[in-house]
């Protein structure tokens, strides 16, 4: 006979709270209850890819977060955090089996979605699953804002800087990729290799991004005969590459917080981003820190419309105060219960709280019981 898994009070109590401020974070941001896809490309969601109908050997898919609870109950799916500028998947042409039970009428393929090694399950430069049960080295996994692949902490090529969770990462690849990147990495990165980050005074912001003012004086030469329109003096880029200062280009690069507002935002500029498909980068409510604060205040206001107290509008003074007195009295005994089995360090089993709401119960009976007598 197996034995109950079980685990201490204690240990609930501690990662209760954490890993409920990460689910509402990531997911309270996206719709639970309606498909995504009428939503078009969808500028940021939580998505998933579902190993039991799309396997490795099939083409690559993504769902929304209502389709893996509504359509995709007890499958095998891999979590995939959140994309951008994706459009649901479920039921169309790569599900030959499913047809998806919110929005059926879908067109037979995404053309814009963009699709990684991720929708099958592995990551980073190595290509392994997460978890992975065979690497038993404790390793964060940080995710390229570009590519938006999950990287091993190792496997960057460069120090982790402290509050990496402020900040945003491109991997060396896309580094590589988008060399430009590389002059902004001079200027507006964290410096390779530092383990703490300094918060930025709007002295050093200054200093280390031209003004449009210097970007005309660092760029032009008074012996020039071009006209400054033609330099084009806002352009930041040029600037800082006239400038000439060198970083190593190697190993991915960390940014601080608001550093997309200080990319160039000319005309030129703005082109290239377009081409090269990194137009997101000048736009900050983009960032995953964005879209995760979109979550905590949407969950902040759903809380905040307690279905408690609207069934208590319905009711007149008298049966209010006994249902808030019976809420609060339950809620006291439950954590006076609960406290007994963390200060013992005891775990609670199932058979525990049914015990203990059978005892309210009988205790609830009783009191109703006494109430009909009473005269």
């Amino acid at each position: 006979m197996c034995e109950e898994q079980t685990v201490s009070l204690v240990d609930v109590l501690e990662e209760d709270e954490e890993l409920e401020e990460e689910a509402s974070a990531v997911l309270a941001g996206s719709d639970s209850d309606h498909c995504s896809y009428p939503q078009g490309y969808v500028k940021r969601q939580a998505l998933y890819a579902c190993n039991t109908c799309t396997p490795k050997s099939g083409e690559a898919a993504g769902i929304c977060l209502a389709c893996s609870y509504k359509c995709h109950e007890g499958h095998d799916l891999f979590e995939l955090y959140t994309k951008r500028n994706f459009r649901c998947d479920c039921g169309n042409r790569k599900f030959s089996e499913l047809q998806c039970k919110l929005h059926p009428d879908k067109d037979e393929v995404n053309g814009l979605n963009k699709y990684s090694q991720n929708f099958f399950g592995v990551y980073c430069t190595c290509g392994r699953p997460y978890p992975d049960p065979d690497d038993q080295v404790e390793d964060e996994m940080i995710q390229c804002v570009v590519c938006e692949d999950w990287l091993h902490g190792r496997h960057l090529g460069c120090v982790v800087p402290d509050c990496v969770e402020l900040q945003e990462m491109i991997c060396e690849s896309c580094m590589n990729k988008h060399s430009f990147l590389w002059t902004y990495a001079a200027h507006l990165a964290v410096p390779a290799g530092a383990v703490g980050v300094k918060e930025e005074t709007a002295e050093e912001s200054d200093a280390s991004v031209p003004t449009k003012e210097d970007q005309v004086d660092d760029v032009i030469e008074p012996s020039c005969k071009r006209s400054r329109e033609e330099v084009e003096p806002s352009c930041t880029l040029k600037a800082l590459q006239a400038i000439g200062h060198k970083r190593v280009q190697s190993g991915a690069v960390f940014w601080p917080s608001a550093w997309r507002s200080k990319l160039c935002s000319c005309s030129t500029c703005q082109v290239h981003l377009s081409e090269a498909g990194l137009s997101f980068l000048s736009d900050e409510s983009d960032t995953v820190l964005a879209y995760e604060n979109k979550g905590k205040n949407s969950e902040q206001r759903r809380q905040e419309h307690d279905p408690l107290m609207s069934a208590l509008d319905n009711l007149n003074r008298v049966q209010q105060l006994e249902i808030i007195h019976g809420y609060n009295d339950m809620k006291t005994e439950l954590k006076d219960f609960l406290q007994r089995f963390a200060a013992e360090g005891k775990v609670v089993t199932s058979d525990d709280i049914r015990q203990f709401f059978e005892q309210q119960s009988r205790k609830r009976r009783r009191v109703d019981a006494g109430a009909f007598y009473c005269t």
